[in-house]
């Protein structure tokens, strides 16, 4: 693997880059804090995704940015390990203020170039841009290229996410409880996605579990286009999430059998919380 400009990776947990990939490409993360009555977990270190739906039945937590503390040890570990770039890659920014506090961060720092990169996307959506500039990077790239074609390619990854219940959205304030309880009294299912400004938006609103499912599949299959090259992910979340995207694994691969790159997994704490249990996604970066 070619790095010769010595950069560094730092993702904030919320973009969902598998525990194997961020070890692959030697990733940096920064945990964002999943916040409990009985205390402040970081995610994917004190708190598992899997833990977190075991409990959001008996309490739905808060989220919180990663610490300035823990982000300026980080970069004192990049530092030591001979880096003097650190491209930094977040979730939206329209939806989180990790973004902004890392950008003031970097400001003052003048020993490091460091490059905030706002996804305006979340979950696997922006854990795509991070996995892409890794293979960027061990493939030589050189710093200034990298930047303008992480911007370039701002909006060619989008993941489209079927809920179970709008229950969760409601507590977190999300959505109004009127537009909740009807919801549910009609059994309508949301498909949200991220627009281009990075903010959540409803594309569709199918009746009943199998519709949605359907929907998030052509969805996913209209925004691949004639593409022939793009990464894939589908994921789950809780349970209920994880068998229902089991239960459409080959409808996905069959109609999107160009995929360089398959993840599957569990959703992380980040949008879990906001989300709850249930949740489906079938994500699409196209990469030609």
């Amino acid at each position: 693997m070619s790095n010769t400009d010595k950069i560094a990776i730092l993702i904030d947990s919320g973009t969902d880059v598998p525990p194997e990939l961020v070890q692959k490409y030697h990733m940096f993360v920064a945990p964002l804090k999943i916040i409990f009555r009985d205390g402040e977990y970081a995610d994917g270190i004190d708190l598992t995704a899997a833990e977190l739906y075991q409990r959001l039945p008996l309490e739905i937590p808060k989220t919180s940015l990663p610490s300035a503390e823990t982000v300026l040890q980080i970069l004192d570990q990049i530092r030591s390990e001979g880096y003097n770039k650190v491209l930094v890659i977040t979730i939206s920014s329209g939806l989180s203020g990790t973004n902004n506090m890392l950008k003031l961060l970097a400001a003052n720092i003048k020993d490091l170039d460091m490059y905030v990169y706002d996804t305006k996307n979340i979950a696997i959506g922006s854990g795509f841009s991070a996995i892409q500039a890794a293979e960027y990077i061990a493939g030589g790239m050189d710093w200034q290229t990298l930047k303008l074609i992480l911007d370039a390619r701002t909006g060619k990854s989008k993941v489209f996410f079927c809920l179970d219940t709008l229950e969760y959205l409601q507590k977190g304030g999300r959505i109004g409880t009127v537009t909740a309880m009807l919801g549910a009294a009609l059994n309508l299912k949301p498909v949200i996605s991220c627009n281009p400004e990075g903010v959540y938006y409803t594309m569709a609103k199918v009746r009943g579990r199998q519709q949605s499912l359907k929907k998030i599949i052509d969805l996913a299959v209209k925004f691949a286009g004639k593409s022939t090259k793009y990464n894939l992910a589908l994921i789950g979340s809780g349970q209920l999430g994880l068998q229902d995207a089991a239960s459409i694994r080959d409808e996905v691969l069959q109609k999107l059998p160009y995929h360089n790159l398959l993840i599957e997994g569990e959703l992380g704490c980040c949008l879990g919380v906001h989300v709850g249990p249930g949740l489906v996604g079938v994500g699409v970066q196209i990469l030609d």
